[in-house]
């Protein structure tokens, strides 16, 4: 009948514009509607091959297409959201540090990123301190040299939270709002950087790396 052709000839031009999607959501939507077209046409037509390939794809399109829209909303919500430091602490590992104990120095491998539970530490280099729920060493991990660009010593004793390189790499591309917060963190920086470290010291930008 010239309605099921007309049906396939449809299905056929739907999936033609699949191949010229240039984003995966409009693709996979085009994909569902070219499967219900070739449904109706392999049922209609009598052509079952066709009927059962596009009845398995259907769900398989639905199933992408929903993981895809929740990977969406998963990276909206990292970029609009904080992180709380609370979701990290299982990943870290608790340093005592007491009052005038060197972190780390200057020219030293960057291992890790640490956390301020408590106490104040200095950046010598700079004449500025850090105090508890801020964030210190983070850009090194990711700088291309992986050293420390300033001297970090404990004013006072304090508790720190360590996280290795490792793990800090893992939690970067599993985390969404992991990734988004570092990359806040180093934009800030380099920020500090071009404009100089005062105007940044109050909100507590300028962290050595």
């Amino acid at each position: 009948m010239l309605w099921i052709n007309l049906v396939g000839y449809a299905a056929s031009s739907v999936v033609l514009a699949t191949f010229c999607m240039k984003t995966m959501r409009p693709l996979r939507i085009l994909a569902l509607a070219s499967n219900m077209l070739f449904v109706v046409y392999g049922f209609f037509g009598g052509i079952y091959p066709v009927l059962i390939l596009h009845v398995v794809l259907f769900p398989i399109n639905l199933a992408r297409l929903l993981q895809l829209q929740n990977l969406t909303r998963r990276v909206a919500d990292a970029a609009s959201g904080d992180l709380s430091m609370a979701d990290l602490l299982p990943f870290m590992h608790h340093r005592r540090v007491r009052a005038g104990e060197t972190v780390f120095r200057k020219g030293d491998v960057a291992d890790g990123l640490h956390y301020i539970d408590s106490g104040r530490v200095e950046i010598t280099e700079l004449g500025i301190s850090r105090g508890a729920g801020e964030v210190f060493g983070e850009i090194g991990l990711f700088a291309p040299d992986r050293q420390r660009t300033a001297t970090v010593v404990a004013a006072t004793d304090c508790d720190l939270y360590y996280l290795s390189e490792a793990k800090a790499r893992e939690l970067y591309f599993q985390n969404p709002r992991f990734g988004f917060a570092v990359l806040r963190l180093i934009t800030m920086r380099l920020l500090g950087n071009a404009r100089g470290y005062a105007e940044y010291d109050q909100s507590g930008s300028a962290l050595p790396r």
